[in-house]
């Protein structure tokens, strides 16, 4: 039986549920974990399949297949990944950026943005990615902080109606729409991956069932939103348009946008070359 990895945010909600409710059986054992510790279990064998950041596919991609039809992926806003900001982000030349310690591609992205489309490079320093308490505030000082999964849906909730992160950050930038407005494509946040190590025809069955459960969720959204806003005291009607802004496949368009993303990160020096693998057909 495989080790399964899967992220503990709502945006995998859609991919997993219907395997939560025994609807879709699967032949493996979940184990859930943030985006960063999952990458680490790959990295070091301890999962044979898993949802991983892109970059952690992109730094060692002959470790790892890719699940064919399987991303976490917008096309514009994403929603919950944003970057606070006290000023406009193309004044924050050598100020303090706080970025969240548990997604690799979040922070990469927002390297590029700053790089390519803010043209300034800020002094980044890893600060907290879970906020449970929206009025507690980090005592460091710093200009702006990147903020993820249910924590940044929660504070731009928060901020909407009128609470402190709004007088505090009045800049608010949503790194799917950022990256769409500078390169016209769809980005890919997470990926599906089996160490190539892992049995060829498990991975299969395991991968068909993750398929089988995201098709019946993206039938099901209503039922995934009522349980997302219970889980991460998002509003109903946020986590509708949350889900309603997310992809969970890899078409060409997505594709276009991986690969694009991967070039920039070449180019930059922060991945090595490589190619995209998928795991083969049995």
């Amino acid at each position: 039986m495989l080790r399964v990895g899967r992220i503990p945010y709502i945006n995998c909600f859609p991919v997993y549920g219907a395997i939560d409710r025994g609807i879709v059986p699967l032949n493996g054992t979940l184990i859930d974990g943030i985006p960063t510790h999952l990458n680490r279990l790959m990295r070091t064998s301890q999962l044979d399949v898993s949802v991983v950041s892109t970059v952690e596919y992109a730094r060692d991609a002959n470790r790892y297949l890719l699940l064919p039809e399987l991303g976490i992926t917008s096309n514009g806003p994403v929603r919950s990944v944003l970057l606070f900001s006290r000023r406009d982000p193309r004044t924050l030349d050598r100020r303090r950026v706080l970025v969240s310690r548990s997604s690799m591609t979040s922070v990469a992205l927002l390297e590029l943005l700053f790089e390519n489309v803010w043209r300034c490079r800020p002094d980044f320093v890893a600060g907290d990615a879970e906020l449970a308490d929206l009025d507690r505030f980090d005592d460091e000082v710093h200009d702006a902080r990147l903020v993820i999964g249910d924590a940044a849906l929660r504070i731009a909730d928060e901020a909407d109606r009128g609470g402190p992160w709004g007088e505090r950050y009045p800049y608010r930038l949503d790194l799917g729409a950022m990256w769409k407005s500078w390169t016209g494509l769809p980005f890919v946040f997470a990926v599906w991956v089996a160490q190539r190590s892992a049995p060829v025809r498990d991975a299969l069955d395991v991968h068909a069932s993750l398929i089988a459960s995201r098709d019946w969720g993206l039938a099901h959204l209503d039922q995934l939103a009522e349980q997302a806003a219970v889980a991460s005291g998002v509003p109903r009607d946020s986590c509708d348009v949350y889900f309603s802004g997310l992809d969970y496949r890899l078409s060409y368009p997505h594709l276009a946008g991986l690969t694009e993303f991967f070039r920039r990160l070449v180019l930059a020096g922060r991945v090595p070359d490589g190619t995209l693998s998928f795991l083969p057909a049995a």
